[in-house]
């Protein structure tokens, strides 16, 4: 890619040839080398972990591999040049995808979307599921969650979508995740639940730079919301 643009969290990355040929002329053991060949091989995406403070300066970012079983659910780090991105973009949207959950879970999943959809918020699936939507490869377990990133525009749009994720109830799996606010700043779902319920005098705020505690709604309040593709 020839121009910066803003990154946020659980944003996909891919890698032009020349960016991968990179990255596996480095010195990988054989395991990690062998999941970062399928990655190559099947133009699979990675994902933006949080960055130091002197990435974008220097022109590079920091991205995750999340390996799934068959490479023993290794994480993988890489620091990549921007220009060795061939683009970037989203992980799927629970309306996409909801065929890959368990049957009896999917009505609930409806239902869940319904609600959403009435408060105008948006659900992605990130996670052990999201990943298995993209590659098709062994990532969720048998106990893994459905983690989730809503997104949020306000305090009181935010307890609304908290009010929707409430809902979901479907035993297994266990639904988590986030909520995404202005700027990509992000809170558990279930952290702000108990915040504004005052169980907890402050939440912690998660951004792509690092993390803070937060003790009011002021930072979440007049900022535009994050650009993510529809």
């Amino acid at each position: 890619m020839s121009a910066m643009v803003p990154l946020h969290r659980h944003q996909l990355a891919r890698l032009s040839t020349s960016g991968w040929a990179a990255v596996l002329d480095r010195p990988w053991d054989e395991e990690a080398r062998d999941c970062l060949a399928h990655w190559a091989s099947h133009q699979l995406p990675l994902v933006v972990t949080r960055q130091p403070a002197d990435a974008v300066v220097d022109g590079w970012i920091a991205l995750g591999l999340p390996a799934p079983a068959r490479w023993d659910k290794r994480r993988l780090a890489l620091q990549v040049p921007y220009d060795a991105l061939h683009g970037l973009g989203e992980f799927p949207r629970l309306a996409d995808m909801q065929a890959l959950l368990p049957p009896p879970v999917r009505d609930a999943a409806s239902e869940l979307l319904v609600r959403l959809d009435a408060c105008q918020a948006t659900a992605r699936v990130f996670g052990s599921y999201g990943w298995q939507a993209i590659s098709g490869l062994d990532h969720v377990r048998t106990d893994s969650d459905l983690d989730l990133s809503v997104t949020a525009r306000g305090a009181t749009h935010a307890d609304a979508a908290v009010r929707a994720l409430e809902s979901f109830d479907a035993g297994r799996p266990r639904l988590d995740g986030e909520l995404i606010f202005g700027d990509g700043a992000a809170v558990a779902w279930r952290e702000w639940r108990e915040w504004r319920a005052g169980r907890a005098r402050a939440v912690m705020v998660k951004r792509l730079d690092g993390v803070s505690l937060e003790r009011d709604a002021a930072w979440c309040e007049h900022a535009g919301l994050v650009k993510v593709a529809a």
